[in-house]
């Protein structure tokens, strides 16, 4: 093979033909239906992501609301209640 039938065959690969323009038309609307179905499964997928999340929190929260030991008396409270047992005049 020759420089000049190596060139007539790649001039002629190069020619773009009406079902190149086809093909073309088929891909790129693929990539762009399977970006779509990503861009929606990512969405999905971040919404239900939060609900377990929102729920574990919440479980949190309750289990340490309700295991915490009651809050001691403040001190101003623990003298109330030592003067009145011993009364006035301790």
């Amino acid at each position: 093979m020759n420089d000049h039938d190596l060139d007539t065959l790649l001039a002629r690969a190069r020619a773009e033909t009406p079902a190149d323009a086809g093909a073309a038309e088929r891909f790129l609307g693929g990539a762009a239906l399977r970006d779509e179905r990503a861009r929606a499964a990512r969405a999905r997928h971040l919404r239900a992501g939060w609900v377990p999340a929102l729920l574990a929190s919440a479980a949190v929260v309750a289990g340490v609301s309700v295991l915490r030991p009651p809050p001691a008396l403040p001190a101003s409270a623990a003298y109330e209640a030592y003067q009145s047992a011993w009364g006035d005049g301790w």
